[in-house]
């Protein structure tokens, strides 16, 4: 039994948040480097860049902490680009960075696992908790590598190259030859947790993870067995969610040795359930998202555990604000819309929202952190049980402090602009967190919106849904405010849209955020047609066109609803703002195409370049 009650067990978890503070401050501060005064930092990624064998120059440099801090690969990969290595160069070098950065965020895992076990926190089922989460993690990052290899750089290349680039050829082969997982009702699914092996005549099999990966899923089990006895051991005397852990890890372990593909999807769902059963302000996130595969939405290895900081729970206008804007557009539409919103606010009612940040990473995470996230992705599982929502709100906030201001975006927004943004982030917290309650909450709570068991599956079929659901996201928070406006957030609620949208421009040629940089696209045509921006050598913000850009939103947004409704494919949606030439996605309109075409061609040139602010 724990010798701890509830508030002494809360008080410990403050300490813990408080701790990963310390040391998430004390890596943001790696950044000191490009000022040249940080010696722990400069043994890092001097080390990093011999890795690769990068020369040490100021770009390099900027490319390397943000792939070792944010744990973002976007930089590395436009300087490995940039510096004219091959294509199989530079998918080397990528591993050599995983590798590299897996390493060195699983030494600081193991640092916070033994002072949580020295300080003695929280009770022994959840300090065992702990430990286990990091020894199944552990296994899951050494499985990225192969499963990175085999499905990304392995059979979608071969795809690629068999039908020289023409995706939709790849993807009408995938649905002719039932090389989809299928799901509960017996339907393609719109995931997969299985690859496809190629036989020796060229055709394509189906085979679950557990076959094409033995020796890593039997690790990824092996410590799955290990974390559930050592649990079975301990009491959850705070919470009373023993069963719920053990069911839970039980499913998972079940999940992850089934062999049939077409009863993948159902198991992984049975795990979903489970999961929504955990209420606790500790929270591990498994294999949820499909992002990196473009083909068959193969799932990544994600695995993590989450933590709620208790005094920051806080409470969020953005729930009420999503209900009902989109029941009153719902009734205005009127059809199907108002039965599939019903549907939808059942699920936002039954959300779970924890605000905190992570507390450890493993897998396909070393390749990035969201910022927030909605899940599950089963639409089934959401309609019986609803979904979470997690929000890194004090980790985000910390980063956009510790990262050194970037000369591209001085040059395209203004230092004026610029200068107002870090005073906000620096001088306003509570006002920056109302901004990211609108647009980064909103925008998962926008997720839920207008999907229905099949929508995906149906508006898939050329594999463009993601490249327009990351636009209908985030325009679902902007309707939610627009549906009940707060009269002091209007300006700074521009200014992020407008900073987020020219941002995401860099991310061009990175996969597995093209739908962000499509969504991007969208949010740059309706911001100059509305009048609200202009460009001439920096963007110029017209407040006054606030009313027109609202307009124009509004009905962008209830046409994507309706096109959502009508489960039509999303190209159509897409490309009235997009067109697809030589494989990249580039704006109709020829003004966005002016500018978007010069931001890249400047973010090539000097994208890792930063400045220091004028005093104000």
């Amino acid at each position: 039994m724990s010798d701890k009650n509830y508030d002494e067990f809360m008080d410990d978890l403050q300490k813990i948040y408080d701790e990963l503070q310390t040391r998430q401050h004390h890596l943001n501060g790696y950044y000191a480097l490009i000022d040249g005064n940080h010696n722990e930092a400069d043994k890092v990624v001097s080390k990093f860049l011999k890795t690769l064998e990068l020369r040490s120059n100021s770009e390099n440099i900027m490319a390397a902490l943000i792939r070792i801090v944010n744990l973002r690969e976007d930089a590395l990969e436009q300087v490995l680009q940039k510096a004219d290595f091959s294509e199989e160069e530079i998918i080397l070098k990528k591993e050599n960075a995983y590798l590299f950065v897996s390493h060195f965020h699983l030494e600081r895992h193991s640092s916070l696992v033994s002072w949580i076990n020295e300080h003695k926190l929280l009770n022994p089922f959840y300090r065992t908790l702990i430990y286990g989460v990091n020894a199944v993690g552990q296994a899951m990052s050494g499985w990225q590598s192969v499963w990175t290899s085999y499905i990304i750089h392995g059979v979608n290349r071969q795809l690629y190259r068999l039908f020289n680039g023409d995706e939709q050829k790849i993807y009408e082969k995938l649905e002719r030859e039932g090389l989809y997982d299928l799901d509960e009702t017996g339907c393609i699914g719109d995931r997969c947790y299985s690859v496809l092996h190629e036989d020796k005549d060229g055709s394509y099999q189906v085979v679950s993870y557990a076959q094409a990966f033995s020796e890593e899923v039997k690790q990824v089990v092996l410590a799955l067995n290990s974390f559930i006895h050592s649990l079975e051991d301990e009491e959850d005397d705070i919470f009373d969610q023993k069963e719920n852990w053990i069911a839970y890890l039980l499913a998972m372990k079940v999940a992850f040795k089934h062999t049939n593909p077409n009863e993948l999807i159902h198991r992984w769902a049975n795990v979903d359930r489970a999961w929504m059963a955990i209420k606790t302000p500790l929270q591990i996130g498994h294999p949820l998202e499909y992002y990196e595969d473009h083909y068959r939405k193969a799932v990544a290895l994600e695995w993590d555990l989450r933590i709620v900081n208790p005094a920051l729970q806080r409470s969020s206008h953005t729930r009420e604000n999503i209900i009902s804007f989109s029941w009153d557009l719902a009734e205005k539409i009127a059809g199907t819309a108002p039965k599939v919103i019903h549907n939808n606010i059942e699920q936002i009612k039954n959300t779970q929202l924890y605000i905190g940040q992570p507390v450890l990473y493993y897998g396909a995470q070393f390749n990035g952190l969201f910022s927030a996230q909605v899940v599950p992705n089963d639409e089934q599982v959401s309609t019986e049980l609803g979904k979470k929502i997690f929000a890194y709100s004090d980790f985000v906030m910390a980063s956009k402090k510790a990262k050194p201001v970037m000369k591209l975006s001085v040059e395209t927004l203004g230092e004026a602009f610029v200068s107002k943004q870090q005073k906000l982030i620096n001088e306003e917290p509570q006002l920056w967190h109302k901004i990211y309650d609108i647009s980064t909450i909103g925008h998962e709570f926008g997720h839920i919106l207008w999907i229905s068991r099949d929508t995906e599956l149906r508006m898939n079929s050329t594999g463009q849904f993601k490249n327009i659901e990351e636009f209908k996201a985030t325009a679902g928070g902007l309707m939610a405010f627009f549906h009940n406006e707060d009269e002091e957030l209007k300006k700074h609620l521009v200014d992020d849209l407008v900073s987020r949208a020219v941002g995401l421009m860099a991310w061009r040629e990175v996969g597995e955020v093209l739908p962000y940089y499509c969504e991007g696209l969208i949010h740059l045509e309706i911001l100059f047609k509305s009048g609200i921006i202009s460009f001439n050598e920096q963007i110029i913000i017209d407040y006054s066109r606030y009313d027109v850009m609202k307009s124009l939103y509004q009905e962008a947004y209830k046409d994507l609803a309706s096109h959502y409704l009508r489960k039509a494919d999303a190209s159509s949606y897409l490309y009235r703002f997009v067109e697809k030439k030589d494989g990249k996605y580039l704006p109709k309109d020829s003004l966005v195409k002016e500018f978007v075409n010069r931001y890249y061609k400047r973010y090539k040139e000097i994208g890792q370049e930063s400045v220091t602010l004028s005093p104000s």
